[in-house]
């Protein structure tokens, strides 16, 4: 397993829209355990396959040491609303309050491409529609309520 470099704003690739994975084989393996070795290494809470630059739709999330693999995400249900500081290892240095959905359901595929539904609230949905996001081409500092502030110093890109 190896860490993979992550993109950093301003890379065009982060901006792509990922296809969804129709091969479940050692090449996603290895590339979902990549992601969570660079994903610990650089001290995150969930990583999408295209900020290491691999446009398919793949996240890993943690959150306190539960760990998810979530392969062709799809957000089937929001409820509520919740506002809370967000960051991303693709944006270094700046951290922001973001509005997202209190409660999500999501269905997705495991890395042997078997279906399942899971539910949750709180730090599980803000960071689901995160790393979704991600694979839209679409960065929280888009979202984000002070995000003037940084295009300001870094450009909107």
């Amino acid at each position: 397993m190896a860490k993979r470099k992550v993109l950093k704003y301003g890379d065009e690739r982060l901006r792509k829209k990922a296809t969804p994975v129709t091969e479940f084989d050692e090449n996603l393996f290895e590339l979902l355990d990549d992601m969570r070795d660079t994903m610990y290494a650089n001290n995150g809470m969930g990583l999408a396959a295209t900020q290491v630059g691999v446009l398919k739709r793949a996240v890993i999330v943690d959150l306190g040491g539960t760990f998810f693999e979530l392969i062709n995400p799809e957000i089937i249900y929001e409820e509520g609303e919740q506002v809370d500081e967000e960051g991303c290892l693709s944006v270094p240095n700046f951290t922001d309050l973001v509005k997202r959905p209190y409660k999500i359901t999501i269905k997705a595929k495991d890395r042997y491409g078997y279906d399942f539904e899971i539910t949750g609230e709180k730090y599980f949905a803000r960071c689901v529609c995160h790393e979704v996001d991600h694979l839209n081409g679409v960065l929280y500092v888009d979202k984000s309520e002070n995000n003037e502030k940084y295009f300001k110093k870094y450009g909107k890109k």
